[in-house]
């Protein structure tokens, strides 16, 4: 089977038996070379069977920054990844850098499937997104008790969000924990930029919950990137 490009560039966050989630970062200079790159990526996978090694699909957004493709990966399991990486991984990545030279390859994360999703605007619900908010926070230590109390806050000011700051145009967003206990990810769809933009723009609800959310005993770093969907691969029938 051949890897196939699924129209809306879009993952099922939820699809069953996915047992492993990987996220990595590449840098890639400008608008320019993100395209070039991930019709490099396309070409890559799309001229070669889909690894049966459970992986079951692959996806790219581009910055929105004009320099980073974020890549997210779904397996059965961690160790399948490691047996993609051993046996199929290189010469994909070969070509790809001979179409687009210095690629920096920046970073991999290990996360489980989602912990919690939440529906940001009912009436979005089943819309394909036209952006992708993704918020990184990370904590000084590893503990997962802490990681899955973070992510419930956050859960207590998006349910105030919902009375005093509605999310016009947001479609969903999905809670990760890493492996290691010391990140989250929220990969948070909207209906385009605009519509996250202007979510920003209302401001906060006075309660503070969101600053609760900021304030987290052991949060070190948090930060928002915003990405657009490029590609998403799977197997094809």
């Amino acid at each position: 089977m051949n890897a196939v490009a699924h129209p809306d560039a879009r993952p099922d966050l939820h699809r069953p038996a996915v047992g492993a989630v990987l996220v990595s970062t590449w840098r890639v200079g400008t608008p320019e070379r993100q395209r070039a790159a991930v019709e490099a990526i396309r070409k890559a996978w799309e001229s070669r069977e889909w690894p049966d090694l459970g992986l079951l699909s692959y996806t790219v957004y581009t910055g929105t920054d004009g320099d980073t493709l974020l890549h997210y990966s779904q397996w059965t399991e961690e160790q399948a990844y490691e047996d993609f990486v051993r046996t199929y991984r290189d010469d994909r990545n070969a070509e790809i850098d001979a179409a687009v030279p210095d690629v920096e390859r920046v970073e991999l994360h290990r996360y489980a499937p989602p912990y919690r999703s939440a529906v940001l605007d009912g009436s979005a619900e089943g819309s394909v997104p036209g952006a992708v908010a993704v918020v990184e926070a990370e904590f000084d230590g590893p503990d997962a008790g802490r990681q899955r109390a973070w992510v419930d806050v956050v859960f207590t000011a998006l349910d105030e969000d919902a009375v005093e700051r509605p999310a016009f145009g947001g479609i969903g967003a999905h809670f990760h924990l890493s492996r290691d206990g010391r990140r989250v990810l929220n990969l948070a769809e909207w209906e385009s930029g605009r519509a996250h933009e202007e979510w920003l723009t209302q401001g906060e609800p006075a309660s503070g919950a969101w600053e609760r959310v900021r304030g987290y005993p052991g949060l070190a770093t948090s930060r928002v990137r915003r990405y657009t969907p490029a590609l998403s691969l799977s197997a094809g029938g």
